[in-house]
């Protein structure tokens, strides 16, 4: 198999110490892609084979030898050309943290280079009984002994790897934190990429492996070259001239969103009690380009540079060479926290990369600490005397570092934020489906609520990013404040996220580019005939096996909720003063999704099944 594809998946069996090569099945590719998609199909395939062992999904233990871990690349991955293409997607049949599936993406060179190795996917089965790493080099792979890199942080591993190798290569690998089982532990390529939730990290330290370094010379041919290059021509100057691509993302990172999301009445502050603060602007992209930052940086292929390389030359919090923060970082680590010093929050988001942590569970873990302490539910005893107010820089910076190796408070910080407020008997963890919601509050942006609950991992964004239009009006601007229409909005931005996670690509390219300019470029990769109802279809079809599997997990129409606070509170200040999430009309929302999904009670229906060839 050719074109797009480099047509070979590694398999690995770390319990027997095991490599085969498989071929990419060519009809599983036109109806999944690659990347999600296909990692999706081969669960499934797990799963089914598991029950006929008599092994119930929820008997499935995410750290045991019985959970996957796939690394998937797709058709759009290492294509020169192909717009913001050096990206890859990791899943696990289940996560640590939330019990249902586990998916997370990064970008950097990684994915291209996975598949400058050779290789399109890797599956990754059982579990080692000694720290390894698994190397591929121009299509030839060996699993070599890590004990000697275990209990190396991400920055260390990633230099004694990349010395050991003349060849150009690249790392991806966990840090303490995933070795320690930290339920968000997160997977790291080249220092500064994550693949950060759901606790993907995690798994891969439950299997003892340390790392993965790719590298070779082989390429991803392209079916119609004349053709793609066109369409790539079209597509780029599309992003180039979008006000959010060709401007906002280059000038100020994903952190140009701080002070619009800020006025939008929608970022939450100190734990979601507020979604609005006055002194925002203090944290946000435009401060930081003013303040620390160095120079644009971009992933392989990347022709909007958004990432951020930063400095912070003196004082407490010194930081040099990192990279960030990023958006949901910042406000993370710093409003939901209330720490609005974005030199602690640098260092804090500097140190989740060093110790290999998701920032945005990390920092809502400690927020949510935060507000236990503030209700006296968790003690000075508790934080061995650190002052866990909301506010703390010394807190932030603390927190981190002992959620890493499970030390004092952190302990209950690795848990994450719901299991942790559990334990202490107060209904404040901002999660759904134990997945701690990012930088949006729905109470002021109504959509993205609804797709936070229907998110198969949980409280989720980018599963769904209705803020695009119901805050920066692309493709057209929606009111964010109404609940009318937001069921079919959430349901095809999901369906084209589901694909350009399958592709694999940059969702960034969503604010410019849409289904026909996929389709176009699609079509001349790989050679298939797909138009722009293809692309939605097959994200349909992503979408709804996803659901199937959380479906075995027990997650159902009770779980696609919000957490009791965006119901009940109002919000106190700012531009949303007032607003909640009202039950009826979410209630409403989710219904009329569930009509346009053919689902009933959460669940796909056999016929929905069936028209979307699901078997």
């Amino acid at each position: 198999m050719e074109n797009g594809f480099m047509g070979s998946i590694l398999k690995v069996d770390l319990s027997s110490g095991s490599l085969d090569v498989i071929d990419v099945d060519e009809d599983v590719a036109r109806k999944f892609l690659g990347g999600k998609g296909y990692s999706v199909y081969l669960f499934w395939q797990y799963l089914k084979e598991y029950e006929k062992e008599g092994m119930a999904a929820r008997d499935i233990d995410p750290f045991g030898e019985e959970n996957i871990l796939i690394f998937g690349t797709g058709p759009a991955t290492g294509i020169s050309g192909f717009p913001e293409s050096g990206r890859y997607h990791v899943m696990t049949l289940r996560s640590p943290l939330t019990g249902s599936i586990g998916s997370a993406n990064s970008g950097g060179k990684w994915g291209p280079y996975l598949k400058f190795a050779g290789f399109d996917m890797i599956v990754v089965e059982g579990a080692s009984s000694e720290p390894v790493y698994l190397e591929i080099i121009d299509g030839v792979a060996e699993l070599r002994k890590a004990n000697d890199l275990w209990g190396k942080n991400v920055f260390d591993t990633t230099a004694t790897l990349e010395r050991r190798y003349e060849e150009k290569v690249s790392v991806a690998c966990i840090g303490p934190a995933g070795e320690n089982l930290v339920n968000y532990a997160a997977i790291l390529n080249d220092n500064h990429r994550a693949a950060g939730r759901t606790g993907v990290g995690a798994v891969m330290g439950s299997k003892m492996l340390k790392a993965i370094v790719a590298g070779g010379n082989f390429r991803p041919e392209i079916a119609k070259e004349e053709e793609f290059r066109e369409a790539a021509k079209k597509a780029l100057e599309k992003i180039k001239q979008n006000p959010v691509t060709g401007e906002g993302l280059p000038n100020y990172g994903t952190a140009v969103l701080v002070n619009v999301i800020n006025e939008s009445g929608a970022l939450p502050y100190k734990n979601w009690q507020y979604a609005y603060h006055e002194k925002a602007n203090d944290i946000s992209g435009e401060t930081l380009a003013e303040k620390y930052l160095d120079r644009n940086h971009a992933c392989w292929g990347c022709s909007i540079a958004c990432a951020r390389a930063t400095s912070i030359k003196s004082g407490a919090f010194q930081v040099k060479d990192s990279e960030g923060p990023e958006y949901e970082s910042i406000w993370s680590l710093g409003n939901d926290t209330g720490v609005i010093d974005l030199e602690a929050i640098t260092k804090a988001n500097h140190l989740c990369d060093e110790l290999g942590l998701d920032t945005i569970s990390m920092g809502a873990a400690i927020a949510c600490a935060m507000e236990l302490y503030e209700k006296g539910r968790i003690t000075d005893e508790d934080t061995q005397g650190i002052d866990y107010s909301f506010g703390s820089s010394a807190a932030l910076v603390d927190g981190v570092w002992r959620t890493a190796y499970r030390i004092g408070i952190g302990k209950y910080l690795a848990l994450g934020s719901k299991r942790m407020a559990e334990m202490f008997g107060l209904d404040v963890s901002m999660s759904v489906k134990g997945l701690e919601m990012p930088a949006y509050d729905p109470r002021g942006i109504k959509g993205i609520g609804l797709n936070y609950a229907t998110a198969n991992r949980g409280g989720c964004h980018v599963t769904g990013y209705t803020v695009s239009p119901e805050v920066i009006g692309l493709p057209e601007k929606i009111d964010p404040l109404t609940y009318e229409g937001k069921a079919q909005w959430v349901k095809v931005f999901q369906d084209f996220t589901s694909t350009v996670n399958s592709t694999v690509n940059c969702l960034f390219t969503t604010f410019a580019l849409g289904a026909d300019d996929y389709a176009a470029l699609l079509s001349a990769v790989t050679g298939w005939d797909i138009s722009a109802n293809d692309v939605l279809t097959i994200g349909e079809r992503v979408y709804n096996l996803e659901r199937v599997i959380i479906n075995r997990y027990g997650f159902e129409a009770k779980d696609d909720t919000l957490p009791r606070r965006l119901f009940e509170e109002p919000l106190p200040t700012g531009p949303t003063k007032g607003e909640v999430v009202k039950r009826d009309e979410f209630e409403k929302m989710k219904e009329e999704y569930y009509k346009l999904r053919g689902w009933v009670n959460g669940t796909p229906t056999e016929e929905k099944l069936k028209e979307l060839g699901i078997s």
